[in-house]
């Protein structure tokens, strides 16, 4: 392509994970084709991770009303249209993009490889060895469209503010290094068993200030996680989103499940230590930006299925508690090696 596109649509509509991985690899893209302006189709409660991306805009998709169905999408694209948009990147590629694309006929339309025959190779136990990470698939699609992507040396943004619900909680801690732990994902098969995760917790206390991220849902279970401690401050229905990325970007790690606080932490430049249970990095869906070394893992000598699935929705029934196999210490000793590196 000679004629390299201006102003680009970019799509991907969920999952929370899945759209914060797109932020380091726009955040590359703009800096190195400074020229280019990119609107994100997503959904609104996502728009703030774009929020310190220059040169771009969200438009918010309203699939449960104004754009829901096949005529809703023609909605859609007649709207996206009067953007003067010259070439569209579907990160998503899914039925409604497909749709979507059929609108937009005019315009270079690119979508996401995502590798289903490799992945259900990896799945199945017939190969074992790292694939495409979806930052290089993302990347790639922009390829297609004449912007070839270097993300290494990434940059990140600058630490925001102390959120005001959280500042009378860490006043007195600030000397304090600071510890995220988000112990939920959107498969049980994903999560580190709480009970452990608290031995975790009370072996970290006395060093470090703890912040346990959660929805408003898992309040009741991570204010039992808190021990009555004031070290451990539970941000679950304390802040909007705006505000939990200001507190995340100010951890020194973020300890996560496979799920989207992984993400959002290595979107800002956070270190992460990644508890996996049956799905596995090697699918491609890493945090970005982190050594394999901080992947905590089962010992999948003995549980050799792993990954049983990319998203942890399907496994034997033995494996629904395999993250539960990780001692407790091998993961503080991770943590406190990370903080020390």
């Amino acid at each position: 392509m000679t004629n390299t596109p201006k102003h680009i649509l970019v799509i991907r509509l969920s999952a929370m994970g899945d759209v914060a991985m797109t932020v380091p690899v726009l955040r590359a893209l703009l800096q190195q084709y400074p020229e280019v302006k990119l609107t994100v189709l997503t959904r609104p409660f996502f728009a703030p991770f774009f929020r310190d991306l220059e040169n771009v805009t969200v438009f918010p998709i309203d699939i449960n009303k104004k754009h829901k169905g096949v005529l809703g999408l023609y909605k859609l694209s007649k709207s996206l249209k009067q953007l003067n948009i010259d070439a569209v990147a579907d990160l998503h590629n899914v039925l409604r993009t497909k749709i979507l694309k059929f609108f937009f006929l005019k315009q270079p339309f690119k979508q996401i490889d995502k590798g289903r025959a490799e992945k259900k190779a990896l799945i199945k136990g017939d190969v074992f060895k790292p694939l495409k990470s979806t930052h290089q698939r993302y990347a790639d699609v922009f390829e297609a469209l004449g912007l070839k992507i270097n993300l290494e040396n990434p940059s990140f943004p600058e630490k925001n503010s102390i959120p005001e619900p959280i500042l009378t909680d860490v006043e007195h801690l600030n000397k304090r290094l600071w510890v995220g732990i988000a112990p939920f994902a959107q498969y049980p098969s994903k999560m580190y068993p709480l009970h452990l995760l608290k031995e975790v917790i009370n072996s970290l206390k006395k060093d470090y200030t703890i912040f346990l991220f959660g929805g408003k849902a898992e309040k009741e279970q991570l204010d039992a996680l808190t021990l009555s401690d004031k070290n451990i401050i539970n941000v679950a229905g304390k802040c909007d989103l705006n505000q939990e990325l200001d507190l995340m970007s100010n951890l020194d790690v973020m300890v996560s499940m496979d799920s989207g606080n992984a993400h959002l932490a290595a979107m800002l430049g956070i270190k992460v230590a990644t508890i996996w249970g049956v799905t596995h990095p090697y699918a491609g869906f890493g945090a970005f930006n982190q050594p394999e070394t901080y992947h905590i893992l089962p010992n999948r000598d003995r549980y050799s299925k792993i990954p049983t699935s990319v998203y942890g929705n399907t496994y034997p029934e033995e494996y629904k508690t395999v993250a539960g196999s990780i001692d407790p210490n091998l993961i503080v000793a991770k943590i406190k090696a990370i903080l020390t590196n």
